[in-house]
């Protein structure tokens, strides 16, 4: 991991471009600089002033009498590289760029950029930026922004790519009483990027959780290895913009077709334990709670309710968020039975009913955390007029306090009359929410990062040793040939070589070779056209099924070639596939597609021909796959209910599955060059499977 701490922590400051002028942002930076309470060193720059904010200002950064550890940028796009070299010169450590008028506006930014990275290189200097807002600690504490006003100390981390979307949020924070330890803004990830960044705040001891908005990751490998090792220290939230599917439709294969770049992220996200969330409010929600509470030790919650219509629809949220709802103990039942009235509700929601004031909250919501089989509670509160919201405040926060390795969240449902004790509950660390949906949603957040601690991180383990001389020959051929897209006898010749099942295979180049394999193969067999230009085949009657004689397999043969030359007039087939025919089973789809950022990505899922049209499928990267992950992507598809068995049907052979995606994640691992793998359907039995249709393209 990179160490920035001296970015957060400087011991001097030199902002190049400061101004005198009201308004202008080198002016802002210097305040802001100052009013942070920054105990450093803090020289303006400017050759037209001599002082500026009661500071001394200097003509030029090698004028500065002491060191620098950080020179802050402000100035014209087109003065930074002389800039650069100067500040270099005079061993500065640290550049921060706030200048725009680099990539962002094209080629010639571009270049400029470029120029400016290798200028920070030769004179090994870290550069934040350019076109950023800065950087703030609440600790240090420094403010080396040109944003109006200083959040409150806190302990969340906050990284942004985008500078308007830190703006509006650190605006938005200073209002709600949301405290930060530490701000980065990184704008065009010249040198410094969210990898950098992450780590440092998962060493900050005043960070507790990290959040993320992110348009795209810098490098996907090492991402993935970073945030695999801070993902077990403190938990990192993100949110993702930008996805679109744009790039699928150059895909080739049913795999790649349901990929696209945004499952791509998904899929590094799982694997790394990052909390994925889809909204700013969602994101700060999650951010609050790891922030104030302890991390829940499993998903069993527990409701407290005053009014009956909100207990329920907090439970149907539990149950959709993938959280139990507690079972309490015997001993627990029978003291809610006895201390509470008659009406009440004693199970699990709890409802002490609407007359219920503090010290029946109290009473029920104590007997609650006592309970073994609870993780975690969530109290809901609905002003009537025997209300009282301050005073039962006071109890959640004792209670808080007494029992803190079981996370307490509340939903204040009301306005002006619960405001005081809103307040008083946020203030004192106790999450507390409008309504009871976001606050399952951020503790069914919580509870998925204690699911990932529990997880098994070692990759999976199979003795069989692939044949990899065979794949190795039959690549040197496809490629000789100058094709990319292998034909169906190739492609099962490939999986065949890592221990998948294939169904036998042979091409046949006359209608009398193709009886000649027929005979040999056993009836009833499937002919398909063998042409790399011919994707689906099907679509143009290249497909001829359940046939079951020699003279049959020749008609076949002389069909597929007429259709053939009807519709695609100029492909010239390599011949005719002549395949044997299996029992029916369940269809599924395993395949494997390439992404540019993370590499090579697994699917599973439902397949036939309905695989587009009903989209069940599930990805998870390749590489470092390990046994869990393979059983939750098979999982979270209804192709798992299907080979449950399904209204009577035979249960199909799972741990076949299993092995498949094993072999495939060996196969696209060993051989970074195939771009895309599709088996569909992957027959599976009550015993074994059966690969029928095989289709491999490379890069």
């Amino acid at each position: 991991m990179n160490n920035i701490n001296s970015f957060t922590r400087p011991k001097s400051l030199a902002v190049i471009g400061a101004s005198k002028t009201p308004g202008k942002i080198g002016h802002s930076l210097v305040q802001n600089i100052i009013n942070s309470g920054f105990k450093g060193k803090i020289y303006p720059v400017n050759p037209r002033e001599k002082e500026i904010l009661g500071l001394d200002c200097y003509k030029s950064v090698n004028e500065i009498p002491g060191d620098v550890e950080t020179a802050i940028f402000v100035i014209p796009a087109g003065r930074v590289i002389d800039a650069a070299r100067e500040c270099g010169q005079k061993g500065v450590k640290n550049l921060v760029a706030l200048t725009a008028g680099f990539k962002e506006t094209g080629r010639e930014g571009m270049e400029l950029e470029k120029n400016f990275l290798a200028v920070c290189k030769q004179y090994n200097m870290r550069l934040l930026g350019p076109n950023c807002i800065g950087f703030l600690d609440t600790h240090t504490p420094v403010n080396a922004t040109f944003l109006k006003g200083f959040p409150p100390r806190g302990k969340i981390a906050f990284i942004s790519q985008s500078g308007a979307m830190l703006a509006a949020v650190l605006d938005w924070s200073i209002t709600a009483g949301i405290g930060y330890s530490k701000i980065f803004s990184m704008g065009n990830k010249a040198d410094l990027n969210e990898i950098d960044c992450i780590s440092e705040a998962a060493e900050d001891p005043d960070t507790k959780v990290i959040l993320c908005y992110l348009e795209d990751v810098s490098n996907g490998p090492e991402f993935i290895k970073v945030l695999s090792e801070v993902t077990r220290k403190k938990p990192v939230i993100i949110l993702k913009s930008g996805t679109s599917q744009a790039g699928a439709q150059a895909a080739s294969s049913h795999t790649g077709a349901l990929a696209g770049s945004d499952i791509a992220y998904d899929s590094a996200f799982k694997r790394c334990g990052v909390l994925r969330v889809e909204s700013m409010s969602q994101l700060f929600d999650l951010a609050i709670l790891f922030a104030n509470q302890s991390v829940p030790k499993g998903n069993r919650v527990a409701i407290v309710t005053n009014a009956g219509g909100p207990g329920i629809v907090a439970t149907d949220k539990i149950e959709s968020h993938g959280l139990s709802m507690a079972r309490f103990t015997k001993e627990t039942i029978e003291e809610l039975r006895l201390n509470l009235p008659p009406e009440a509700g004693i199970y699990n929601p709890v409802d002490v009913l609407g007359d219920a004031k503090a010290e029946r909250f109290k009473f029920a919501l104590e007997r609650v955390l006592k309970d073994d089989n609870v993780d975690s509670a969530v109290v809901l509160l609905c002003p009537v007029a025997v209300t009282q919201p301050v005073e039962t405040a006071r109890v959640l926060i004792e209670l808080n306090k007494t029992y803190p390795d079981k996370p307490l969240i509340a939903a204040y449902m009301g306005g002006q009359a619960l405001a005081e004790g809103t307040r008083m509950l946020s203030e004192s660390g106790v999450p507390v929410f409008a309504m009871p949906e976001p606050a399952i949603g951020a503790l069914a957040g919580m509870s998925r990062y204690t699911e990932f601690q529990k997880r098994d991180s070692i990759s999976l383990i199979d003795d069989f040793k692939p044949d990899q001389k065979t794949v190795k020959a039959v690549f040197y051929d496809v490629k000789k040939d100058n094709r990319l897209t292998l034909l169906g006898s190739e492609a099962a010749e490939i999986i065949a070589a890592y221990g998948v099942p294939e169904t036998p295979i042979k091409l046949s180049r006359s209608p009398e070779e193709a009886a000649a394999i027929a005979d040999e193969t056993g009836y009833p067999v499937v002919l398909k056209v063998a042409s790399p230009r011919i994707l689906h085949k099907t679509d143009i009657g290249g497909v001829k099924i359940g046939l079951n004689s020699s003279f049959e397999v020749k008609t076949a043969y002389v069909e597929i070639m007429e259709n053939v030359h009807k519709y695609l007039p100029k492909v010239v087939p390599y011949g005719i596939e002549i395949q044997k025919m299996v029992p029916r089973g369940t269809e599924l789809i395993v395949g494997m597609t390439r992404d540019v950022q993370f590499g090579s990505m697994i699917g599973f899922g439902l397949g036939g021909i309905y695989v587009n049209l009903i989209k069940d499928v599930s990805f998870r990267l390749a590489e470092g796959l390990t046994d869990n992950e393979i059983k939750e992507m098979i999982a979270e598809t209804k192709a798992y209910s299907l080979m449950q068995g399904f209204r009577g049907e035979k249960p199909a052979d799972l741990d076949s599955v299993i092995k498949v995606i094993k072999r495939l994640a060996m196969l696209a691992t060993d051989f970074p060059e195939i771009m895309e793998i599709d088996i569909n359907p992957l027959i599976a039995y009550e015993r074994g499977v059966a690969a029928l249709d095989v289709k491999i393209t490379l890069s």
